[in-house]
């Protein structure tokens, strides 16, 4: 009997091991192949199952959903524009505030000590301090001061464009990974680095940019043996900031999340915030301000004594309460760039899923030998191979029009053309620069808070109220962040 039990349970223990190497096998080798993974015997094909995505410095997580993006109130300026219609926005990431002044002159610092001996590089980052000049206003205090000065440190920048704001998003995306991979052992800092051979995200994962490798580099289990620089597989490098689309933008503005129960929206909100007011109406913050904008004609500030939002221009970047997403000054402070080149929007002019108008296709160039091509400032040199800014554009299914009547066969219709004002000016209302900008301002009346309006500029302009924060996509599974 005793003999019986013994070889039971010597048997047990002999499934269970088998079953704990099958279940290790599993794990550690291909399903379609039999395979193993990550084992330099055979082959050396790597895989790191259970990836999760390390929101990059400054960034909130926004999970995703649908919405119903556009106009909520009426209609003021009578454009006939941003009728609502059910979008759905994947999760991303945004920042939790605007772009500071400091984080501004971090970038052209940078810039300086990089590029020394170019100084259009470092000009070309400069924000138009003259736009705070008024024929009838006497601002040259913030001419002088707004940008430099210790004061408007924590301030959000103003006075860059939005190709300015683009370039930075791509230059953060550059420090932030480089910062990573320093961390992590597989870079070495490189102050250094100067002109055409500078570190790019770009330029280290297509090989190009070489470096000095860290004390922790990663293995290559391949049979050339030895170490290997890190590659997208491995999940370590982050994905690029960027300007939020202007989709994303009202979604994580709206901030949603906070009055649903269940798959339903219980309140759709006009601002960020429930309610019709601008002024909280919770027991512990009642009667707070809950933006920075006009109250009405000269009052931008209030009483003395008694300010009401008390900021007489822009305000530091954390100066209201934030959203239910946690993101500070969603309406008023500054208006933001968003990603898209302005269009009045239809049902027919949008995507469903992930809107976005303004798509510019591009594909790395390579030289004659088939090697990518860097320029100047160790960018790679890309080539465009399609742009859809002027999707449906000039077609007879989407003129919008008051100067001419269009008929089905007009099919080369230029933008300005078809957006022309009808005044007889050769100015066009909108063109291929016109970006979309939104949330209100300092120097905007309530209407403009809402996070449905919109409004638009060129591209290579800017103004004194108008800054910017990035965003940056979500790989994987929208729930986990």
């Amino acid at each position: 009997m005793k003999l019986n039990v013994l070889v039971y349970l010597v048997l047990s223990l002999l499934v269970v091991s088998s079953c704990k190497l099958i279940k290790g096998k599993k794990k550690s080798a291909s399903s379609t192949t039999g395979w193993a993974y990550n084992d330099p015997k055979n082959g050396g094909f790597e895989y790191r199952a259970g990836y999760s995505q390390n929101s990059g410095p400054g960034l909130m997580y926004i999970q995703g959903g649908t919405f119903a993006m556009g106009r909520v109130e009426q209609d003021v300026m009578f454009e006939g524009n941003n009728i609502p219609r059910r979008v759905t926005v994947a999760s991303f990431y945004m920042d939790e505030t605007e772009v500071r002044n400091v984080d501004w002159r971090e970038y052209l610092y940078w810039l300086q000590r990089v590029y020394p001996n170019d100084r259009k590089v470092y000009q070309a980052a400069l924000p138009d301090t003259l736009v705070w000049r008024d024929e009838l206003s006497y601002n040259e205090p913030y001419l002088e001061s707004y940008l430099r000065h210790a004061a408007y440190s924590e301030y959000p920048v103003v006075g860059v464009s939005w190709v300015q704001a683009d370039k930075y998003c791509r230059w953060r995306t550059d420090r932030a990974n480089e910062g990573i991979l320093i961390d992590d052992g597989k870079l070495q800092p490189d102050l250094a680095q100067s002109g055409d051979k500078v570190f790019t995200s770009d330029g280290y994962l297509n090989g190009v940019y070489d470096g000095v490798e860290g004390k922790k580099p990663i293995k290559n289990l391949s049979k050339d043996g030895g170490t290997r620089r890190v590659n997208m597989s491995d999940g370590i490098v982050l994905p690029r900031y960027r300007l939020p689309t202007e989709a994303e933008w009202e979604f994580a503005a709206l901030g949603l999340r906070g009055n649903t129960e269940e798959e339903m929206v219980l309140e759709r909100r006009i601002y960020p915030w429930n309610g019709n007011q601008i002024r909280s109406s919770d027991k512990k913050n009642r009667g707070l301000m809950l933006a920075n904008n006009v109250r009405g004609r000269g009052d931008y500030m209030g009483v003395a004594g008694f300010l009401n939002d008390g900021y007489e221009i822009a305000a530091p970047v954390r100066s209201f309460m934030p959203n239910d997403y946690g993101l500070y000054c969603m309406a008023g402070n500054v208006n933001e760039w968003v990603e898209d080149v302005y269009r009045p929007n239809s049902f027919m002019d949008v995507n469903e899923f992930q809107p976005l108008r303004g798509n510019v296709y591009t594909n790395l160039r390579r030289d004659a030998d088939g090697k990518l091509t860097k320029d100047e400032h160790g960018e790679l040199k890309r080539d465009t191979v399609a742009n859809f800014t002027n999707f449906k554009d000039g077609d007879y299914q989407s003129i919008i029009s008051e100067a001419e009547e269009w008929k089905k066969d007009s099919l080369t219709v230029t933008t300005d053309q078809m957006y022309s004002t009808g005044t007889g000016t050769s100015m066009p209302r909108i063109s291929d620069h016109s970006r979309v900008y939104k949330g209100g301002s300092w120097k905007d009346r309530t209407y403009w808070l809402g996070p449905g309006t919109r409004r638009f500029l060129d591209e290579r302009l800017s103004t004194n109220d108008i800054g910017f924060r990035c965003a940056m996509t979500h790989l994987g599974d929208s729930n986990t962040k």
